[in-house]
């Protein structure tokens, strides 16, 4: 009987000696597979990362496309203000050039209407002298009209007799006397000069005394 109890015992003894190793293999295995489960799994951060980025993803064209947009813009708002610019100084050189041109062809029409003055002004003298008073009427209002016309144009006439002679004015043509007046001084105008503001239109024709 008691070896019977001893064989239970040592049965009993080795039974759990046999099954702490396979215990022990479990947890091991059980062990192992949580590692490699929760090295498969992504962490919480880059789970949040990744919905992050997937939730910009679809914005980041929009933001490429405003931007492409706003450098658009600015470069077309820059040639604007080139195009601006460059029809603003044409628009001033035209008008420029047009002044010019507008002034110039008055001062080319005054000038040849001179002879006309010249003579109208030598009829009013040959009329003072005329019986016809309706004639002498007529000529002295034509000039009348003509130099109105001249004034308007501000056209003034260069007749400085008794005054320095200026080369920039007259035109010495003749040579006077030292007792026609002062050295250097116009004695006679042999022609009236013209000027419109300060552009000569033609020397005055002058008598000098010499110095």
């Amino acid at each position: 009987m008691s070896t019977i109890i001893q064989n239970r015992k040592a049965w009993k003894m080795s039974k759990e000696k046999n099954g702490q190793p396979e215990k022990e293999k479990k947890s091991r295995a059980e062990a192992a597979e949580e590692a490699l489960k929760a090295a498969l799994e992504p962490a919480p951060e880059a789970e949040e990362a990744a919905e992050g980025q997937q939730e910009a993803s679809p914005e980041n064209p929009l933001e490429k496309q405003l931007e492409e947009a706003k450098a658009k813009t600015a470069e077309y708002l820059a040639m604007a203000q080139r195009v601006q610019a460059d029809f603003e100084n044409y628009r001033k050189r035209n008008e420029s050039v047009r002044a010019d041109a507008y002034a110039e062809g008055k001062k080319d029409v005054a000038a040849l209407m001179l002879p006309v003055l010249d003579n109208l002004e030598r009829a009013v003298e040959a009329a003072a002298e005329s019986p016809n008073d309706a004639l002498k009427s007529g000529v002295e209002l034509v000039l009348k009209q003509m130099t109105e016309i001249y004034q308007k144009m501000d056209v003034t006439a260069i007749d400085r007799a008794g005054e320095k002679f200026d080369p920039n004015l007259e035109n010495a043509v003749l040579q006077g006397t030292e007792d026609e007046g002062e050295p250097g001084t116009v004695c006679q105008v042999l022609q009236k000069g013209y000027k419109m503001g300060e552009r000569i239109l033609r020397h005055a024709m002058v008598k000098v005394v010499p110095e």
